[in-house]
């Protein structure tokens, strides 16, 4: 099947055939005839084929042209890359139409936004936070929305966009057609769709957890961190084919750790985005990776969503991910647009129990390579990876508790108080010797 064969529009035709597509993806082929006629629709597609189109090119096959300000598609995605990858799309197939579209995100100004959404829209595309701020702003009306898409609404959940996903849901037009594409369903994403979805068409490109077939995976058993690392570097540096190089690290700090260290042998080839770093150094270190002035690109997982880079030649996991499901978003930053991709992922053997998860999840064996003859293996540990010592407990038999008495010792005599009620008289008897008076003064006759 070609686009030509779909009920595609001579401008969205253009448009495609002016970016070099002419055949659409599996999960676009199904989308298109099921979205156009109407109905509510569950898109699940391993990320890297395609969604993002399989539900644009219907939505805006069905757009039409109105001179109200009020926007008619609305599209929510979890992150702000995700945000402007999204808004580019929609620029891409529209620049024979006269289709004006936004992006909105939240970790910059809200006033710009504000003015923007108080402008014509027709496409507006947002997180889920600042989409509900610029809405209780009264900067941006909900009124018109024909067509809501949630992207990728699994990862939203996880990030605790629930709330905001409930209120946007509980604010738009009763009558408008709700699209939800994910790669992963979970069963909270099937208990929202219970309540605010109409008899959902549910349409998979791939059962969930099955790899793509145009990329290869090869995985290294290491010892330790540090000899990660130097493995790592050894591949960077003898394999040339590694041209193009995403390396996932589970956390912000471990990220950081290995920018500092990795950067010293390649310097000015490898940058580091995670959500500490501010949304500028963000987009021009993505600008850099994708221009190929960074060879290396280091991310966590919560950037794998959000990251549309073509001619990514390798993922290399440098750990292995606690959620199977991440792998598989990793691995799907390679090999898009049906180009073949490699995936690379390290595990030592705390973390072999999280590979045979993923291994299980994708019902496929990672074929594993031989350690390289000539790295260094290190046998300096981590502090996490140091061996907990373990010290036996001497416990000493106590006495009981009945053996033993009240404290006492015998009061010298000049301590031992006796409480009797002694008179003045008696106080001075003993004093003197005699008794005397108070020294009452005689009175005078």
């Amino acid at each position: 099947m070609t686009f030509d064969e779909l009920n595609l529009s001579k401008p969205l035709l253009n448009a495609l055939s002016d970016l070099g597509y002419t055949t659409p993806t599996t999960i676009q082929a199904k989308a298109f005839s099921v979205v156009m006629s109407g109905q509510d629709v569950c898109g699940i597609a391993q990320t890297g084929t395609g969604k993002t189109f399989a539900y644009l090119l219907p939505c805006l096959r069905q757009w039409k042209f109105s001179k109200e300000r009020y926007a008619q598609i609305l599209v929510v995605v979890p992150t702000r890359e995700l945000v402007i990858q999204v808004a580019e799309a929609v620029k891409k197939l529209t620049p024979y139409m006269n289709v004006e579209v936004a992006g909105f995100f939240g970790g910059v100004n809200m006033n710009p936004q504000m003015v923007t959404a108080n402008g014509k829209l027709d496409v507006v595309v947002a997180t889920p936070g600042r989409l509900v701020d610029l809405v209780l702003s009264g900067a941006l009306k909900l009124k018109a929305i024909k067509r809501l898409v949630i992207d990728e609404v699994d990862e939203m959940l996880n990030l605790g966009f629930r709330p905001q996903l409930k209120h946007i849901l509980d604010l738009l037009p009763a009558k408008r057609q709700n699209l939800l594409f994910s790669a992963t369903i979970t069963p909270e994403v099937e208990d929202l769709m219970e309540v605010y979805f109409n008899a959902p068409v549910t349409i998979e490109a791939a059962p969930v957890g099955t790899p793509r077939e145009n990329i290869s995976q090869t995985g290294f058993a290491v010892p330790n961190f540090n000899t990660k690392v130097n493995l790592l570097e050894l591949l960077l540096k003898t394999r040339e084919e590694m041209s193009k190089v995403l390396i996932f690290a589970a956390t912000k700090e471990l990220a950081n750790q290995l920018f500092e260290q990795v950067e010293t042998k390649f310097p000015e080839q490898v940058g580091v985005i995670h959500s500490n770093k501010e949304q500028n150094h963000r987009f021009n270190t993505v600008k850099k990776f994708k221009s190929g002035e960074y060879r290396f690109l280091i991310a966590t997982d919560i950037i794998a969503r959000g990251i549309d880079i073509e001619d990514v030649s390798h993922v290399l996991n440098f750990d292995v991910p606690e959620v199977p499901e991440s792998y598989l978003h990793r691995i799907g930053r390679t090999g898009r647009a049906d180009k073949h991709g490699k995936s690379i992922i390290f595990y030592t053997a705390r973390e072999k129990e999280g590979l045979e998860r993923i291994q299980a999840l994708m019902n496929y064996e990672i074929p594993l390579e031989p350690l390289p003859a000539e790295l260094e293996i290190s046998d300096v540990l981590t502090d996490d990876e140091k061996p907990e010592v373990k010290m036996k407990n001497f416990l000493v038999a106590l006495p009981k508790m009945e053996s033993y008495g009240p404290a006492f010792h015998e009061k010298k005599a000049k301590n031992k108080k006796v409480n009797v009620k002694i008179s003045h008289k008696e106080k001075m008897q003993q004093k003197y010797g005699k008794p005397k008076t108070r020294g009452a003064k005689n009175k005078k006759k």
